[in-house]
Order: C-alpha cells, then sequence, then structure tokens
C-alpha cells in the first residue's frame, strides 16, 4: 500500500532513504461487494474522491527465501505516489517498517528467465547493501503483482488524513512455478491523523472490520499480497 505515514513515523534528509511505520487492516472480498459507508468510522468526517493508480510490483528474494523466513520483503514498484524500491521488515505489534529508495537504473534491466515477469531491473546499490545487512546470497525476482487500485482518502473534520482505503485487483504471477493467480482486497492504513492511543485506535479498527464484514467483506486469508502470489 502507499504508505501513509503513521505519526511514530519519522522523515530522512535529503539522499536518505524513507522510513515509514504501517499499521493496516487487510481484508478479502467478491468482485461484487461495493464499498461501505466510511464515514461511520470514528474521527471520519469525509471521504475524498477515488485516485486510480496502476501498480506494477517485483518481488525479489534468495532461492531458499531467506529474506521471506526472517519477516522480510524486498520490491521494486512502478506507479503510484511511492514508486521505487522498499524493504518491509517483520511486522510488529500489528506495523510494519517500511525503508524506501527512488527507482534506479531501469535502462539497465534485463529478461527474466521466467514467462511473464518481464524485465528485471537491477537492483541498486544502497538498496544491495541495506539486503546484504539481512541476509546473504543472491536475490532474483520471486513474483510479479500488477495491481488496478482505487484509494480514498478519510479525513477528519480539519480536513487531515485519519486513514487511507484503497481496494485493489490484484493479478499475480508465481515466478517459480509459473502459477497466475488474481483477487480482490482491501487495505484501511492508518494515516497521520488517525487515534494514537492505543484504545482509541482498536476501537477505531474494530469499527472498521464491522464495516468491512456488514458490507460481505472478511479477514483476509494471507498475510501479505506476496504470500498470495506464492500460494500461502
Amino acid at each position: 500500500m502507499s504508505a501513509a505515514t503513521d505519526p511514530a513515523a519519522s522523515s530522512s534528509a535529503d539522499g536518505e532513504p524513507s522510513r515509514t511505520v504501517e499499521i493496516e487492516l487487510k481484508f478479502d472480498v467478491d468482485d461484487t461487494v461495493s464499498l461501505p459507508d466510511w464515514t461511520a468510522l470514528p474521527g471520519v468526517a469525509t471521504v475524498g474522491d477515488p485516485e486510480l493508480r496502476d501498480l506494477d510490483a517485483l518481488y525479489f528474494d534468495t532461492l531458499d527465501f531467506a529474506l521471506a523466513q526472517r519477516g522480510y520483503a524486498l520490491r521494486r514498484r512502478l506507479g503510484g505516489p511511492d514508486a521505487g524500491w522498499h524493504i518491509k521488515g517483520p511486522r510488529v505489534r500489528g506495523a510494519r517498517v517500511e525503508i524506501g529508495w527512488p527507482l534506479g537504473d531501469e535502462d539497465s534491466a534485463t529478461p527474466a528467465e521466467a514467462e511473464g515477469i518481464g524485465l528485471v531491473p537491477a537492483i541498486p546499490d544502497e538498496v544491495r547493501a541495506a539486503v546484504a545487512e539481512i541476509v546473504t546470497g543472491t536475490v532474483g525476482p520471486i513474483a510479479r503483482l500488477r495491481n488496478t487500485r482505487t484509494a480514498y482518502a478519510l479525513t477528519d473534520a480539519a480536513g487531515d488524513t485519519v486513514a487511507e482505503v484503497v481496494d485493489d485487483h490484484v493479478a499475480a504471477l508465481d515466478a517459480r512455478t509459473g502459477a497466475e493467480r488474481s483477487w480482490r482486497e482491501w487495505e484501511v492504513e492508518l494515516g497521520p491523523s488517525a487515534p494514537a492511543d492505543d484504545h482509541e485506535r482498536a476501537a477505531f479498527f474494530a469499527a472498521v472490520v464491522e464495516a468491512v464484514t456488514s458490507a460481505g467483506g472478511r479477514e483476509a486469508a494471507s498475510a501479505s499480497k506476496l504470500a498470495r502470489a506464492l500460494g500461502y
């Protein structure tokens, strides 16, 4: 998800990677399900206009999935406000830290061995160095996820972002097996003006769950898009 910065997130100086903290809920939904009235959520006064984003993400790992085994994910994403390279960290108390870098030299991309993966870009040196602090070994493409996303900003009475909702239609390709999978999901991610108090935050998410389940959604069967793309 395009990271809506959590109040605990920090910004970096120019030239340094960005750092955001993602706190979100994910839901599986059928194609016929309509979005609920998000203004019923605590603190939400307005739902912004839909913003369409065409996203194309290539995920990388070692042959033995050393990154995934440690709770990390490495991707290069094209499209959307956070296009670039990202390393997502392990989920801790419902939150994941995401480190981001701008896109590298896309002109140096080479064709992938797996059909349908497309061109594989060279991993920028700074990203490769960060990965080397987590795992050893060569990383290569493991999955491609193309996502037609519609994003909505949920704002409070002052116009500040409480959360972002995205309605995702995902088409995924497992580079190992060639298996193709597609699904629809919703994500609700806290924004800068989300409740900071643990009790209020829990109440907000409880209201989200009630709204989504009443609309016909259900808790996501997979922990992440990458996990689902790989059949987990």
